[in-house]
């Protein structure tokens, strides 16, 4: 900032009012030390200015899976919310890696952020503990534990499992089938006992059965989809709990000649973008993406800004429901 002062010839305060408080710069001096700021190729400091400045104006975000539209839609939520506070937001995306959501904690609470939003995985949260200690504020999203020292957001998958399980039976489906997941992952077992509990309040004359997978991914659909047919006996209804895995499934089964949803009707979850636009487009359980997005970075300002009279919150939000050709052909009437 000397450099530009120099060349521009003002002061240095002069070239701070340019960088933060144009308005109250005349145009001819703007001009002046913009043209030096180009000449000298000067690139502010942010890192320095906000430990001059004791905080900082940028947001850390960490999303397990990019891939997921869910976590792009967590993003999308929190950058607008973020903006229009006048913060800025750096993304980062763990690949569903424990040793990237570490490292990317590590290298947020170097860059000394404002605060931290996570997505964490199904493992310890020792990488929150620690940057917490360095005194960065983080709010959890998509979260599984009871912790109670910061802020979440979560969703209420038990419910997405019983909305989706209650869709089946609602349209005559007896013989249902919860197909996929690894059983040590907690959205799928809260969306497997939703279903559970949906099966057994409804009665007599309609049952579950199980199958687990070891991922969520197309291919353990179709997986899944040969074991079904190999077996020889078809459920009438499948409930997967991603969208990705349901794909798999209807693929495998529609090749084999199998209808879909005339003999076997299926139902995802998570409403991912490309759930509305295959072939046969698929009924899924929405999560608020955006909503949790923006109710994460709320929650994270808040902290921020008030921090002796901010308390700690768990946000649970609700899915819904949205009824495609997989589950019914009258899904332009359901819906």
């Amino acid at each position: 900032m000397n450099d530009v002062a120099r060349l521009a010839g003002v002061s240095l305060g002069t070239v701070s009012h340019v960088l933060n408080k144009p308005e109250i710069v005349s145009a001819k001096t703007i001009a002046r030390v913009t043209a030096a700021i180009d000449e000298l190729g000067f690139v502010r400091n942010d890192a320095a200015r906000s430990l001059a400045a004791g905080r900082s104006n940028t947001i850390g975000l960490i999303l397990t899976d990019v891939g997921n539209s869910l976590f792009v839609d967590i993003a999308r939520g929190a950058e607008g919310a973020a903006s229009s506070t006048g913060r800025s937001l750096l993304l980062a995306n763990s690949d569903v890696t424990f040793e990237k959501q570490e490292s990317y904690l590590d290298i947020f609470d170097e860059a000394r952020v404002a605060g931290i939003i996570l997505a964490p995985l199904d493992a310890g949260l020792d990488g929150v503990d620690r940057v917490r200690r360095h005194g960065r504020n983080i709010v959890l999203v998509n979260y599984a534990g009871d912790r109670t020292d910061c802020c979440s957001v979560v969703v209420d998958e038990e419910h997405g499992g019983y909305l989706a399980a209650q869709h089946l039976m609602d349209i005559g489906r007896t013989r249902l089938l919860f197909a996929g997941g690894p059983e040590d992952l907690h959205a799928v077992n809260a969306r497997r006992k939703g279903a559970l509990r949906a099966v057994r309040e409804r009665g007599e004359g309609v049952s579950l059965d199980v199958i687990l997978s070891r991922n969520l991914k197309s291919a353990s659909g179709r997986s899944i989809g040969r074991d079904i047919l190999a077996a020889g006996t078809l459920p009438d209804g499948i409930l997967a709990p991603a969208d990705q895995l349901a794909a798999g499934l209807i693929h495998e089964l529609t090749d084999a000649g199998v209808s879909v949803p005339t003999d076997v009707a299926v139902i995802g979850y998570d409403n991912n973008q490309f759930a509305s636009e295959a072939a046969i487009p698929m009924s899924t359980v929405s999560q608020p993406g955006h909503e949790m997005g923006e109710e994460a970075l709320r929650l994270l300002i808040d902290e921020i800004d008030n921090p002796q009279a901010h308390e700690h919150q768990r946000i649970t939000l609700e899915p819904t429901l949205i009824v495609r050709r997989s589950t019914s052909d009258r899904a332009a009437e359901l819906r």
